[in-house]
């Protein structure tokens, strides 16, 4: 009995021991630096080149580039009314701005210049590249559409495919890498499943008990989205298997965007806190660590060979009842977090 109660003893010290060396080794997360960038306009979802160390911010109605060690502006591309996000194709040399007023401009990687502009649906919003499928994908909230269109599109006189039709209004997007696209749909508090080579909505996932989806990546490795919800305030972790919600975590007001970099996971939230979640030797989530960046820091993308994470703000007016505060002139910047 004792040799049983002392080999139990043993072995619970061994599994805690690894459990907290595997947080260990993943380190802990802390803000390194901030750039002071300036400018006018909003904000909206960061993207970053990790090879050319690159970010492209959408301004509202300029995109600003700026350089990710150092925050020196590169440039500054115009022509936009309403933007909200850049996708990136290396293969074409292009870059894809999706424009809330019904457009999407492409512009020259090398040059920044813009090359053109086509008509999109109105609310044009999230926006990446499937370099499966090899096509960018946009998605319009107020039509509850996804949109596609190929690289190598002429600029002048191309147009965008026919739409597909989701089913809800959709917010972002997280790609397999195998031929589908996970769209979370904020209105009906799902994630659409879509075929992109039969160009069908397959099925609609329930992400309770988390509601109001809006931030989405994936891990394609292991199947699983992240799902970031406004209300209930939650990062859902879904199988992509079969949508089965896997687990369910606490988080704080205003997510809008997950992101995820091989070994953790992230919701950046408008209050001001960075969530990371993380999986456990047994398979279950836990959030662990939540630090604090800045008020606004809501959006984000992650280098996830350099372990930094980019977070776009501004320092805020004191907000009226009932409204957002309004960002103070000239103060916008990106807030640089890394691991340690």
């Amino acid at each position: 009995m004792y040799s049983r109660n002392l080999l139990a003893g043993f072995l619970i010290v061994v599994v805690s021991f690894a459990l907290t060396s595997s947080v260990a080794a993943q380190g802990t997360w802390a803000v390194e630096k901030t750039f002071h960038i300036g400018g006018d306009g909003g904000m909206d979802y960061i993207t970053l080149d990790a090879n050319n160390h690159r970010l492209y911010v959408p301004r509202s109605t300029h995109t600003m580039v700026i350089d990710a060690d150092s925050g020196k502006i590169l440039g500054d591309i115009p022509g936009q009314k309403h933007n909200h996000g850049v996708a990136l194709v290396p293969e074409a040399g292009r870059g894809f701005i999706s424009d809330g007023e019904g457009a999407v401009v492409i512009f020259d990687l090398k040059t920044n210049a813009v090359l053109g502009t086509l008509k999109a649906h109105p609310d044009a919003d999230g926006i990446i590249y499937d370099k499966a499928s090899g096509l960018v994908l946009v998605v319009s909230g107020d039509d509850g559409i996804l949109m596609t269109l190929k690289p190598d599109v002429d600029p002048k006189t191309g147009s965008i495919d026919a739409p597909i039709e989701l089913g809800g209004k959709p917010e972002y997007l997280a790609p397999d890498g195998a031929g589908k696209v996970y769209i979370n749909l904020e209105d009906k508090n799902q994630v659409a499943v879509v075929d992109l080579k039969a160009r069908k909505v397959l099925a609609h996932w329930p992400v309770a008990p988390g509601g109001a989806p809006v931030g989405l990546s994936i891990d394609p490795a292991k199947h699983r989205l992240f799902v970031g919800c406004r209300n209930p305030q939650k990062m859902i972790v879904m199988s992509t298997d079969d949508g089965k919600v896997v687990a369910d975590l606490p988080i704080t007001a205003g997510v809008d965007a997950t992101k995820f970099d091989g070994q953790q996971a992230f919701s950046s939230c408008r209050d001001g806190k960075l969530h990371v979640v993380g999986e456990t030797a047994d398979g279950k989530f836990e959030i662990q660590q939540v630090m604090t960046t800045a008020v606004g820091a809501k959006t984000m993308d992650v280098d996830p060979d350099q372990h930094k994470i980019y977070l776009p703000t501004a320092e805020f007016e004191e907000a009226k009842p009932g409204t957002r505060p309004a960002a103070k002139p000239g103060t916008f910047m990106i807030i640089v977090v890394g691991r340690h």
